[in-house]
C-alpha cells in the first residue's frame, strides 16, 4: 500500500508544477490503494494475480479440470478431437460469479497436441469461442482461424538460466528489438530455434545486451505487427513451439541477455470466435462499454480496467510470462492510450493535458498494479513504458506518487530526427532545438533514448538511413562509390546515432537491422504486394559483404556499444552542454567524465574547436570514439594517439582539436 501524505509531498517536492493537481493526484493514490487492497488485501499482489494456475485446462489426481469465466453465457460446452468434434456431449456447470467448470475422468480423456474449442450458448444461440487463457493456438487452415490446443508435454523444458533469470539485469539497457518472424534473410517466416541459434550471437557480439521481443502474443493477423492479440497467454505459433521460445530465452540467458516481451494490454485484436471479443456473447465482458469500448484510430477493443476479473485476467497475464518462461520484463505499448480518455489525440501543451475529464484513472491504476506485481515477482525486473504524453511521474516509484516504471521511451527523438532530415536543409538544423529535445527529461525519471525503431521502418515510412540516403541507396553502397549525397548519408547515419546514445537518456534502442543501416522498410505480405515476403527480412549478408558500406555502419555501431559499456555512459548523470553554436553546427558536451563534440555542419570543417574542461578538469585528452575512423568509412582525420593537454584560453581552460564536417568524437582524459 502506499503512504499517500509521503507520496504526494515526494511527488511534488520534485516536479512543483503539479501542485496545482495535488488534489487529483491524492484521488488517485487513493482510488490505487483501494483497488489494491479489493485485489489483495494486505498480502502479496503476486498471490492475487493466478488466473493462469485456476482457469483454462489443468491435470488432476484423476483427469482433467477446466475453467472459464463466462458472466454472459446461458451454457457452455467443450468440443474438440477428444470427442470427435461433437457439439453437447461435454457441457459445463454454472459454479457461481460467472465462473463455468467441468471435470473430466482420466488422464487419457485429453491428450497433449489435440484440438479443442469451447461451445457458449446465450439466448438461444451457440457459437464457438477458443477460452480465454488457452496457452497454445494454431490456425485452422480450412478456415483461417485460430483453434485452441491442448499443450501439456509429458517432458517439461529443462531450464539452465537458473543463475540468471531474477537475479540479474543490465546496469543500462543496451536494447535490441526484433521480430522472430523477419529476423532471417530467406522469404518465409522465421523460427525461435533459428533466431536463438543464428541472431542471438550477432546481437551479443554487436553489443547489445537486452534484446525486446515483439509480436511474441498470439494474432491472427501477421501484419499486425503483433499489435492485435486475441490469445494472451499463447505464444505466437507461427514461430514454433512454447519450448522453443523458452530454448530461446534461455539461451539468451546463457550468454548474459536478458529478454523483454513487447506487452499489448493496451487493447485487444476485434475479431469474435479468436480471442476475448464476444467470448461470452456481450460485447463488455472484458471491455468498456459502448463506443468507449472501442479505439478510434485502431478500430479494437478497449479494456475495462475497473473489473476485478479484467485485472485478474491481465495481471495474471504479466506473471505468467515471467513464471512460465522466464521473460526478464516488460515494455508497454500503448500506455499513452491507456491513461487517456481520448487516447492521447491531444497536444500535451500544458499540465491540464495530463488530468480533469481527460484521465483514465482506472488505466492508470492498472499500470501502478502491473510494475508493483513485475517488480514483486522479480526485483530486477525491467519495465518500459511507451508513451509519447510525457506524464509527470510515470517512471518514479510507487512511493513517490509514480506509476512505477523503469523508463519511459524518448520517442519524441526519432520524430525530430524524421523532421530535421526530411524537411530541412542541414545548414538550417537548430542547435538548440536538437540538443534540448535530446536532453529534456522529467526530474529523476529515466528515459531510452533511440534515433529509430520499428515505427520508422514501416511500409509509408523509411528507416534513417533510407532517408539519409534515398534512391541512392540501391546505387551507392560499394565502397569504390562516393558522391557528396552518399558520403553525407554515411556521415550522419553515424553522427546521428552516437549523439543520440550518448547524450539521450540512460539506455538506448536500435530496431534490428537498423545498425549496419538496413536498405529496405518493413513490409508484411499482403494483397498489395502479392503476398511477399520480400520486405519481412533481414538481409544479413549484406553486411558480410566487403565491398559494401554496410560493413562500415555495423563496425561503427559495435564500436559504440562497445564504448557505451566499457565507460557506463548510460549509468552517469545526464548530459551537461558545454558549447553550442548555430552557426558552426556544433554540439560539445560532457558526461561521466568524458568529453564530446559533434560537428553537424554539412560542408565546414573546423580548425581549433575549443571545448571546455570546466567539468571534467584539466589535463590531457585522448579521442577513444571518432565516427571519421576508417574502419567506419570515415577518412582518419582524427589523430587517435595524439594527446590535446589543456590550455588557459580566450574561452577558459580547455582544449582545441581540429573536427570535420559531419563527425563525432569522444574524448577521454589521460594522465598529465
Amino acid at each position: 500500500m502506499i503512504h499517500v501524505d509521503n507520496a504526494l509531498w515526494l511527488l511534488m517536492e520534485r516536479d512543483p508544477s503539479l501542485s496545482p493537481y495535488s488534489g487529483e493526484v491524492r484521488m488517485h493514490l487513493d482510488r490505487f490503494n483501494d483497488r489494491r487492497y479489493h485485489l489483495a488485501g494486505e498480502g502479496n499482489l503476486s498471490d492475487f494475480a493466478n488466473g493462469h494456475r485456476y482457469f483454462g485446462f489443468h491435470r488432476t489426481e484423476t483427469g482433467w479440470v477446466f475453467r472459464e469465466w463466462l458472466p454472459g453465457a446461458d451454457a457452455a460446452w467443450l468440443t474438440g478431437d477428444f470427442n470427435y468434434w461433437a457439439k453437447w456431449e461435454y457441457p459445463l456447470t454454472h459454479i457461481g460469479n460467472g465462473v463455468w467448470e467441468i471435470y473430466l475422468d482420466g488422464w487419457d480423456k485429453l491428450k497433449h497436441g489435440q484440438f479443442i474449442k469451447l461451445l457458449v450458448g446465450r439466448q438461444g444461440v451457440s457459437f464457438e469461442r477458443i477460452p480465454a487463457y488457452m496457452t497454445r493456438c494454431v490456425m485452422d487452415m480450412s478456415n483461417e482461424t485460430l483453434c485452441g490446443q491442448i499443450w501439456m508435454p509429458d517432458q517439461p523444458f529443462e531450464w539452465t538460466d537458473w543463475d540468471y533469470f531474477g537475479k540479474q539485469r543490465p546496469d543500462s539497457p543496451m536494447i535490441y528489438e526484433a521480430h522472430i518472424g523477419m529476423a532471417q534473410e530467406h522469404g518465409g517466416i522465421g523460427s525461435y530455434r533459428e533466431f536463438a541459434d543464428t541472431q542471438l550471437g550477432w546481437i551479443k557480439y554487436a553489443g547489445y545486451n537486452t534484446v525486446q521481443l515483439m509480436a511474441i502474443q498470439e494474432h491472427p493477423l501477421y501484419a499486425s505487427f503483433g499489435y492485435q492479440v486475441t490469445n494472451f497467454f499463447a505464444p505466437s505459433h507461427r514461430y514454433g513451439t512454447p519450448e522453443d521460445l523458452k530454448y530461446l530465452i534461455n539461451k539468451a540467458h546463457e550468454m548474459g541477455i536478458s529478454v523483454l516481451l513487447d506487452v499489448v494490454h493496451s487493447h485487444a485484436c476485434p475479431n469474435p470466435g479468436e480471442g476475448l471479443n464476444q467470448l461470452d456473447g456481450t460485447d463488455d465482458q472484458y471491455f468498456l462499454p459502448g463506443e468507449r469500448g472501442w479505439h478510434p484510430s485502431w478500430k479494437t477493443r478497449v479494456f475495462d480496467y475497473s473489473k476485478h476479473e479484467v485485472l485478474h485476467f491481465l495481471l495474471s497475464n504479466l506473471k505468467y510470462w515471467m513464471e512460465e518462461f522466464h521473460f526478464d520484463g516488460f515494455r508497454f505499448d500503448g500506455v499513452t492510450s491507456m491513461m487517456y480518455e481520448n487516447h492521447g489525440y491531444c497536444s500535451f501543451t500544458s499540465y491540464s493535458d495530463y488530468f480533469s475529464m481527460n484521465t483514465n484513472v482506472d488505466g492508470r491504476i492498472y499500470l501502478m498494479l502491473a510494475n508493483e506485481l513485475i517488480h514483486g515477482y522479480n526485483d530486477k525486473a525491467i519495465t518500459i513504458a511507451e508513451d509519447m504524453s510525457g506524464f509527470p511521474g510515470m517512471c518514479l516509484p510507487l512511493e513517490y506518487g509514480g506509476v512505477g516504471f523503469d523508463y519511459r521511451l524518448a520517442m519524441g527523438i526519432p520524430d525530430v530526427w524524421i523532421k530535421l532530415v526530411k524537411d530541412q536543409m542541414q545548414d538550417d538544423w537548430n542547435m538548440h532545438y536538437l540538443w534540448h529535445e535530446l536532453t529534456a527529461c522529467r526530474p529523476g525519471e529515466m528515459s531510452i533514448g533511440y534515433a529509430e525503431s520499428h515505427d520508422q521502418a514501416l511500409v509509408g515510412d523509411q528507416s534513417l538511413m533510407f532517408r539519409l540516403a534515398g534512391a541512392e541507396m540501391y546505387t551507392g553502397m560499394e565502397k569504390s562509390y562516393h558522391s557528396p549525397s552518399m558520403d553525407r548519408a554515411i556521415d550522419m547515419h553515424k553522427v546521428i546515432r552516437f549523439l543520440t546514445c550518448a547524450c539521450a537518456g540512460n539506455g538506448y534502442l536500435n530496431f534490428i537491422g537498423n545498425e549496419f543501416g538496413h536498405p529496405e522498410w518493413v513490409d508484411f505480405p499482403r494483397a498489395g504486394n502479392n503476398w511477399s515476403y520480400h520486405y519481412a527480412r533481414r538481409q544479413w549478408s549484406l553486411v558480410d559483404n566487403w565491398n559494401d558500406k554496410f560493413e562500415w555502419l555495423a563496425n561503427f555501431d559495435r564500436a559504440m556499444t562497445f564504448f557505451m559499456n566499457t565507460h557506463s555512459v548510460h549509468c552517469t548523470g545526464p548530459a551537461e552542454s558545454l558549447w553550442i553554436d548555430n552557426e558552426r553546427k556544433l554540439l560539445i558536451f560532457a558526461r561521466g567524465g568524458l568529453l564530446y563534440a559533434f560537428n553537424l555542419h554539412p560542408t565546414w570543417s573546423q580548425e581549433s574547436v575549443y571545448i571546455s574542461c570546466r567539468v571534467t578538469g584539466a589535463g590531457g585528452y585522448k579521442v577513444v570514439l571518432s565516427t571519421d575512423d576508417w574502419p567506419f568509412g570515415g577518412q582518419s582525420r582524427i589523430n587517435m594517439d595524439q594527446v590535446y593537454y589543456s590550455a588557459d584560453t580566450e574561452f577558459g581552460y580547455g582544449i582545441k582539436l581540429y573536427l570535420p564536417c559531419r563527425t563525432g568524437v569522444a574524448l577521454q582524459k589521460v594522465e598529465w
